[in-house]
């Protein structure tokens, strides 16, 4: 399946692309670049909501300049991976277990034939709350995992019980293919740069949007009633007393001082009660620390080198 190239943001060279199906049957779109010569190791990547592999080009460049292979996957209902409600824009999934099927699928169909061991994961916002679920529940296919703001919890009462209560309420009333209250069909990612929560860097945000310009059946608009509350439930189980401890991969969180997106607050309190797991706070970013400025970006990279065997710092 053909990448979107636009002169800001060509696809890397050396791309392998194409489909798979999930368990489920659930239609995938794939990338996968190999190292460069004489070189081992896979990072896979993890998109959050709302995201594509294209915008990811970036940070596939400099995952390959650091010696390692990538591979990607459009999570179900994003990007070019098949749609799940005839609107397809409507960010909708029916449970987050569906996107552990993603994952499932992806490492068994295209990881572990085609890529060179070992596997570590990098995953953003969403990305990383199914990260955690899949070590929690023990799948040990990543040696080290990587965690870009993830996804643990909102910020202020956004996941407070009368919010969650509301959207399960309009679920089983039969409306979890409607927008969230006050969402609607407008791609995300391509309103005004002034005042948006994800990043301060212009030209980057540029990029991004222009992909969906090229291309707006990349993208999606807002969530569903089922998304928020398939995103609740799975966000309500980190607040688990024993869940972080029992997640025994490393882990390394890395979240954004100025994130409006994510709670940084719970990302802080899950590391401090995870057994194999450590974080850092990058003062001054926003949520989106891979499509920040170069002076968070590097702070970021600069952790990923400390942690990850095989970069720069290990060679």
């Amino acid at each position: 399946m053909t990448l979107v190239s636009i002169p800001a943001n060509p696809v890397p060279d050396g791309v392998v692309s194409g489909t798979i199906k999930a368990a489920d049957g659930a239609e995938l779109r794939f990338a996968r670049w190999a190292p460069p010569a004489n070189r081992r190791g896979t990072v896979c990547v993890f998109t959050g909501r709302g995201e594509c592999i294209e915008k990811y080009f970036e940070t596939v460049r400099d995952l390959r300049e650091r010696g390692f292979g990538v591979a990607m996957i459009d999570w179900r209902g994003q990007g070019h991976s098949a749609r799940q409600l005839r609107n397809p824009r409507k960010g909708y999934v029916r449970s987050f277990s569906d996107f552990e099927l993603d994952a499932e699928a992806f490492v068994q169909q295209v990881v572990m034939p085609d890529c060179p061991p070992p596997f570590y994961a990098l995953a953003h916002s969403m990305g990383g709350a199914v990260m955690l679920r899949l070590a929690h529940a023990g799948r040990r296919w990543f040696d080290r995992i990587v965690l870009s703001a993830p996804m643990i919890d909102l910020p202020g009462r956004l996941t407070s019980a009368p919010t969650r209560l509301v959207v399960r309420g309009l679920r089983f009333a039969g409306l979890g293919g409607n927008y969230i209250p006050g969402g609607g069909n407008a791609l995300a990612g391509t309103e005004p740069f002034i005042n948006n929560a994800v990043t301060s860097d212009p030209v980057r945000y540029a990029r991004n949007a222009a992909i969906l310009a090229e291309d707006p059946t990349l993208g999606i608009a807002a969530p569903t009633i089922a998304w928020a509350d398939a995103a609740f439930r799975a966000m309500r189980t980190f607040r688990e007393t024993d869940y972080p401890s029992r997640i025994r991969q490393p882990v390394l969180m890395l979240g954004a001082s100025g994130d409006t997106v994510v709670s940084t607050a719970a990302i802080e309190e899950f590391a401090y009660h995870m057994r194999t797991g450590s974080h850092l706070v990058i003062a001054g970013s926003k949520h989106e620390i891979l499509q920040e400025q170069d002076r968070y970006r590097l702070q970021f990279w600069a952790a990923f080198d400390a942690f990850v065997p095989g970069t720069p710092l290990f060679s």
